[in-house]
């Protein structure tokens, strides 16, 4: 998700700081500039919008764009989250276990409005309302490459999306194979899915040697997979279905579907609509953070604005309000003058979808607050008292750890390969069977979706907790797995590049 986010959100900073008409084309007078020579002679550090900033401003400027720069960083991203699981395996280990579980269990969070009196747990509240946030952004993401990603075109989609069907169906057959008259057949659904944070931040690891189709492979893999995982949530892993409530879930959509096509373009009304929407799923039974994707795949992806005349008339109101400016007045007598600066702010905003604002809005709640909860309370294992012997040996340990270890890559690769060798699709410019076999590999990281699925197929604590262990001794070795095999993979083909080059300039000086 995260490596195409700057690139889909470039022209939100620029709005934001109205920056839009910062620059003006051949011909046209640039708004005034501050009269202060360390930008304007060439600084480096300085970018064009600090340019037109006071002194004063610039280093605060500065300071949220290096926030900004740091979280957009899927590693960093990863490794929040792995140090959160991480912390949560420490404590529930130590003599602190009981006072931590209370914490999450017993924290109450509920409230009261007349009759309607629902009570939720901290570990409920973030497993049903903030992880309903997450599957925000994840259907976001959905919506992104149905519209202008590779979704969109059928034969490039074609080649991830059987990908991840076959990296689906493949690790649960695995696991029902292993779980066969165990009484635990119903965590099939466990290894189907795997972690889109996870697996984008170990390949950022690998920084520009990795091919950019490669890139988007990944990505649309496992937004596919994501859309798999929600629908085995929303059709295999709900609770005792209260019709009314789902009714009155689908008409709340349905209602979000009509004013997006009445072109309503801010945000709020989405955002009631999602937050009704996602109380009527809690009391259906089906999973409340099915709301979320709904509610994404609703908001409008189109911009206020013709793009394509935006330019002109950006140049145009800069002229206008350059005219307006009066260097003898104090800025907050410039009336006139504001006044078509905030019209070129506004436009500018109008200008950003919704869907791109909302991404933007939640990019680092999601995956520097939630995520990391997400995994701080629910990726801990009580290994203290358990016999080791007896967590290797059960049936749902071997089935959730071969099922994402071998079934997920397997799956993966042998549905790509039958879709290339069938002719219908192509692999991507730039990436041989080597970058799939990698990426296979690395489809077997399933922390987060997992450990979801987790908590809704199992109900005993000593089951989830084997199946959390399987969960993250698979994670950790299909990552580490993946990463060394892309990595050998693209120093072989950067040693074929300079040797290739090598070639190429010994022709040229003959």
């Amino acid at each position: 998700m995260t490596e195409t986010y700057n690139d889909k959100h470039a022209a939100q900073d620029t709005a934001s700081d109205g920056g839009a008409a910062a620059d003006a084309p051949d011909g046209a007078r640039p708004l005034r500039q501050p009269a202060d020579g360390a930008c304007l002679t060439g600084d480096p550090a300085c970018s064009p919008t600090e340019r037109i900033l006071e002194p004063e401003v610039r280093h605060h400027h500065r300071r949220r764009r290096k926030f900004l720069e740091f979280t957009h960083s899927s590693t960093r991203a990863t490794m929040l989250m792995l140090a959160a699981a991480m912390a949560a395996l420490v404590i529930e280990n130590t003599p602190v276990l009981p006072y931590f579980a209370s914490f999450w269990h017993d924290f109450d969070l509920g409230f009261s409005l007349g009759s309607f009196a629902p009570h939720l747990s901290l570990e409920h509240f973030i497993n049903d309302f903030l992880m309903a946030i997450f599957f925000l952004l994840v259907g976001l993401e959905i919506k992104f490459e149905l519209t202008a990603g590779e979704l969109r075109n059928p034969r490039k989609a074609l080649l991830p999306i059987l990908g991840a069907a076959g990296g689906a169906v493949v690790p649960a057959v695995v696991y029902t194979v292993v779980n066969v008259g165990s009484g635990f057949e119903q965590g099939w659904g466990v290894p189907m899915a795997n972690d889109i944070a996870f697996c984008l931040g170990i390949l950022a690891l690998l920084g520009s040697r990795v091919p950019a189709g490669l890139r988007s492979f990944l990505s649309t893999l496992t937004i596919a997979d994501d859309m798999i995982a929600i629908l085995v949530i929303a059709v295999f892993y709900t609770a005792d279905l209260d019709i009314a409530w789902l009714v009155g879930g689908l008409a709340l959509f349905a209602g979000a579907l009509v004013i997006n096509r009445l072109h309503v373009y801010d945000l709020w009304p989405y955002v009631l609509i999602g937050l009704a929407m996602w109380v009527c799923f809690l009391l259906s039974g089906v999973h409340a953070t099915i709301a979320g994707v709904l509610l994404a795949l609703a908001i409008p992806a189109q911009s206020q604005v013709k793009l394509d005349r935006a330019p002109g008339w950006f140049a145009a109101r800069a002229r206008k309000a350059d005219e307006r400016y009066d260097p003898g007045e104090p800025d907050i007598v410039q009336k006139e003058y504001l006044a078509e600066l905030d019209e070129i702010g506004r436009v500018s905003r109008m200008a950003i979808p919704p869907i791109t604002r909302l991404d933007y809005r939640l990019h680092i709640p999601v995956y520097f607050v939630i995520l990391p909860l997400f995994a701080f309370s629910n990726a801990s294992v009580v290994l203290v008292g358990m016999d080791p012997l007896a967590v290797i040996t059960n049936p749902v340990t071997i089935g959730v750890f071969c099922g994402l270890l071998f079934g997920k890559p397997l799956g993966i690769f042998l549905a790509t390969w039958l879709t290339v060798k069938l002719r219908l699709s192509d692999l991507p410019k730039g990436v041989g069977w080597g970058h799939i076999a990698g990426v296979s590999v690395l489809g077997g990281v399933g922390f987060t979706m997992a450990i979801f699925v987790t908590n809704l197929a199992f109900v005993d604590p000593g089951t989830i907790a084997v199946a959390k262990a399987a969960i993250l001794a698979a994670s950790l070795i299909a990552g580490i797995a993946g990463f060394f095999v892309l990595r050998h993979v693209t120093d072989d083909g950067d040693a074929e590049e300079a040797v290739a080059d090598e070639e190429a300039a010994r022709e040229s000086r003959a």
